[in-house]
């Protein structure tokens, strides 16, 4: 059976794709505090805010393969209210995680019929935030459109040779098949060329101008927004430009002769499906709308809050934290001329500006210096409307760096999103239990 597109993208990283897959085998397929059909289902709601058929149809056939009711499938009209109530949060978290207050915490939890228990929802929310980040990882490294109209349209059970990346482990014997894979891909895939800090040094300034106006006319074609600054207290800024996003309508779901029909109208999963991502900007005469790392962070906060609440699931978090920022970059870095944990920690940092988040000890100003315009835009679009991918982006933006490193960015965009979405969560809730 095939390797699953996922799983082949993240086996240019081994380490990384270990640590991935025990968190994710943890979370949809070992004791918990969600039933495991529920699991699914929160994961098809996640990924259906990014329309994300490849997450979605997967986890649709997951679902059925737990037990799941298929009336479910035709939409959040059909789910119980305790799961549809799921609908505010995942809406939030998915697009403006800084809107979640300790209200919309304290209104899941409330005492009634169809209440979550504050482990159920600690549980419901690490998955929403390992969903959304996932389906940014699935655009970013084109894992939905290798999926063709084909593997879009019906979903059949797989077979005992196939693999799902939902129940892989670390110890099934596919790590050397994923390298030999992996090794071939990138002998074909990759390209050395010059560093990006050479050739920046030889691209005069209307080269760079003329570059910068057929950008913005592309997105005006496109329909997409305004870019915007990001400002910092120290007077620096962080380009952060925007895209709007415009979700797609479709035809309702329907299941046919023992086969599951393919999501085609995700808009049935959305509450709001028109709700997206908006440029963060800080104003002056509100500093609280600012995420200061040094009063809320995941070492010192997050982590024990949420190994508290759902045990375990702490530890696989943070070693996945830990595992990509030990991912070796030095080609990468070389490339823009500075050593890998600067490289890495700009763009974890450019990422976190992006939903508000801020570090005091940094200086903005190297986002500028280290991440060039398009490079900039690309983590941005994969990172905020990850469904206005394309390949031709991945390809124009990133002619500079090898597939393994593409997918290394990649990689860094999806643990550094989903951590910003577990702190504003989690931050909320520490704020209803005080």
């Amino acid at each position: 059976g095939r390797l699953e597109a996922v799983t082949q993208q993240m086996g240019y990283h081994p380490q990384y794709l270990d640590s991935f897959l025990k968190t994710q085998h943890y979370l949809l397929h070992m004791d918990g505090p969600l039933p495991f059909d529920c699991r699914h289902y929160i994961a098809i709601m996640a990924a259906a805010r990014h329309q994300c058929r490849y997450l979605v149809n997967l986890h649709m056939l997951q679902f059925l393969r737990a037990g799941g009711d298929p009336q479910w499938l035709r939409g959040l009209d059909f789910i119980p209210p305790k799961l549809r109530n799921l609908s505010e949060i995942n809406k939030i978290l998915a697009h403006r995680p800084w809107l979640i207050t300790k209200d919309h915490i304290e209104k899941l939890l409330k005492i009634s019929e169809w209440s979550w228990s504050l482990a159920e929802l600690v549980h419901a929310v690490v998955l929403l935030a390992h969903c959304h980040a996932l389906a940014s990882f699935v655009f970013g490294c084109g894992c939905e459109q290798d999926e063709g109209p084909g593997g879009r349209g019906s979903l059949k059970p797989l077979s005992p040779g196939n693999q799902c990346f939902c129940e892989a482990t670390a110890g099934n014997g596919c790590s050397q098949e994923l390298l030999h894979i992996n090794r071939k891909r990138s002998l074909d895939s990759c390209m050395e060329l010059d560093s990006l800090r050479e050739r920046m040094q030889r691209i005069h300034v209307e080269t760079e101008g003329r570059e910068e106006t057929r950008l913005l006319q592309q997105d005006r074609e496109e329909g997409e927004g305004q870019g915007v600054e990001v400002s910092v207290q120290d007077g620096s800024s962080c380009d952060i430009r925007g895209i709007t996003l415009t979700h797609l309508r479709g035809s309702p779901l329907a299941d046919t002769d023992g086969e599951v029909t393919g999501a085609t109208n995700l808009a049935c999963y959305m509450q709001d499906p028109d709700f997206g991502y908006q440029d963060f900007a800080r104003r002056d005469e509100d500093q609280t709308q600012v995420f200061r790392v040094q009063d809320y962070s995941w070492e010192d906060h997050g982590f024990s809050l949420v190994n508290r609440l759902y045990s375990d699931i702490g530890h696989l978090l943070d070693e996945k934290f830990r595992m990509v920022d030990g991912l070796q970059s030095s080609a990468m870095a070389k490339r823009q001329g500075c050593e890998p944990s600067v490289f890495k920690r700009g763009i974890w940092n450019y990422i976190h500006c992006m939903f508000g988040i801020r570090y005091d000890d940094y200086d903005y100003a190297e986002v500028n210096q280290l991440l060039e315009r398009m490079l900039k835009v690309y983590i941005k679009t994969v990172t905020c409307y990850p469904e206005k991918t394309n390949p031709e982006m991945f390809d124009r933006f990133w002619k500079q760096f090898k597939h393994s490193e593409k997918v290394h960015v990649n990689l860094l965009i999806l643990e550094a999103r989903m951590q910003a979405e577990l702190l504003y969560a989690l931050q909320a809730i520490t704020q209803y239990m005080i």
